[in-house]
C-alpha cells in the first residue's frame, strides 16, 4: 500500500505539472495578445515556481537507496561548551521540527536530555513520512554556529558545535539479526519535569550493543514494554545504518567526524555575527537569509547534497534546470 500510494503521488504530480504548464503557457499567449503585462508576469512567476518543484521532484526520483523511502530517526548532540552548545542543539531541534512540519511529516520525540541552563544536551526525533530518510541523510555531521552569545554579559562572539546523526527506521523488507546475548539492557526513571508518571517508575530503557558499543535509549512511553520495543527498533536501525556506511568509501571519515564535535569536522556553518550567512562546506551552497534557514528552510541545502552524491558534480541550481 505504501508503494502504491507513492506511485499514485508521483503520477498525479506529473499530470498536475503538465496541466499547470499548459495553463500558464496559454495565459502568456492570451496576455501577449491582449497586451496584459500583469497577466504575463503572473504566469511567468507561476512557471518559475513550477520549475523549482520539477527540480525537486527530479532529485527525489534519485532516492532509490535501500532505505531512502523509510521513516528516520534524527539524533542531536550538543558539543563541548556547556550552555552555549546546548542552546545551539535546541535551535537545531526546532529547525528540523519546522522543516518536517512544513513537508507534512509526523514527528515524535523519542528521547530528550534537557540542558542545564538552556536548550538540550541530546534528543532523538522520529520523523515519519515518505522519503524522510532519503532527504535527511545528508544532514548527518557536525553543525557550527557563530553568534553574539545571549549568555555572555560582555556580549562576546562565541562558536558552538552540535552533531546530527540520521539513521533509517527498519521495515519488514530489511532483516537485521541481533544476538540478544550481545545486548545489555538497563532500565531507569525517565528524565524531564517531576511529578509525572514516567518519573515515578523505571519506564525508560537503554540498550547497549556490546560488540559495536552502540547505545540507544527510549523514554517516550509510560510503558517499559513499549519503550523496550522501540529501543530494539532503534538498535536495528543503527546497526543497519552502520552496514550502509561500511559500503561507502567515506565511512571512516564520517565516523571520525562524529567522534570529534568541533573544529575541522563541520559540514555546515551558521554565522550570525559579524555577518549573516549559512554555508554548506561540502557543496558550497550558501544564503544570507539565516532566519529562514533556522526556521526550517533547508530544501536548497538538501537538494544540493543529494545532487552532489548522485552526479558527483556541482550542486544543481533551480535556474539551471531546463
Amino acid at each position: 500500500m505504501r508503494e502504491r500510494d507513492a506511485l499514485d503521488d508521483q503520477l498525479n504530480a506529473i499530470g498536475r505539472i503538465e496541466q499547470e504548464l499548459d495553463d500558464q503557457l496559454t495565459m502568456i499567449e492570451l496576455g501577449e495578445a491582449e497586451n496584459d503585462a500583469g497577466a504575463v508576469a503572473d504566469a511567468e512567476a507561476a512557471l518559475r515556481k513550477l520549475k523549482a518543484e520539477v527540480a525537486r521532484r527530479e532529485l527525489e526520483a534519485l532516492l532509490s537507496g535501500e532505505a531512502d523511502g523509510n521513516d528516520t530517526y534524527l539524533e542531536i548532540h550538543a558539543g563541548a561548551g556547556g550552555t552555549e552548545s546546548q542552546d545551539w542543539a535546541g535551535m537545531l531541534m526546532r529547525m528540523y521540527t519546522r522543516w518536517a512540519e512544513a513537508h507534512g511529516y509526523k514527528i515524535e520525540l523519542v528521547d530528550e536530555a534537557e540542558g542545564e541552563g538552556a536548550g538540550i544536551k541530546s534528543a532523538t526525533l522520529l520523523i515519519k513520512g515518505r522519503n524522510a530518510y532519503g532527504w535527511l541523510k545528508g544532514e548527518d555531521g557536525v553543525h557550527r554556529l557563530v553568534r553574539i552569545s545571549p549568555f555572555d554579559a560582555n556580549a562576546r562572539r562565541h562558536t558552538s558545535f552540535a552533531s546530527v546523526n540520521v539513521y533509517p527506521v527498519i521495515d519488514d523488507n530489511i532483516k537485521i539479526e541481533i544476538n540478544e546475548k550481545d545486548v545489555r539492557t538497563d532500565v531507569m526513571r525517565s528524565g524531564g519535569a517531576g511529578g509525572q508518571h514516567v518519573n515515578k517508575t523505571e519506564s525508560a530503557v537503554r540498550l547497549t550493543h556490546i560488540p559495536t558499543n552502540i547505545v540507544v535509549k527510549c523514554q517516550q512511553d509510560r510503558s517499559q514494554h513499549r519503550n523496550r520495543a522501540m529501543a530494539w527498533d532503534m538498535l536495528r536501525a543503527k546497526l543497519f545504518e552502520r552496514e550502509i556506511k561500511k559500503r561507502e568509501a567515506a565511512a571512516e571519515a564520517e565516523q571520525a567526524a562524529k567522534t570529534d564535535i568541533g573544529w575541522g569536522h563541520q559540514i555546515r556553518s551558521y554565522v550570525l555575527q559579524p555577518y549573516q550567512m549559512v554555508k554548506d562546506l561540502r557543496t558550497g551552497v550558501s544564503t544570507s537569509n539565516t532566519g529562514a534557514v533556522l526556521d526550517g528552510d533547508l530544501d536548497e541545502f538538501m537538494q544540493a547534497t543529494l545532487a552532489q552524491k548522485a552526479f558527483g558534480t556541482a550542486p544543481v541550481q533551480v535556474e539551471d534546470v531546463e
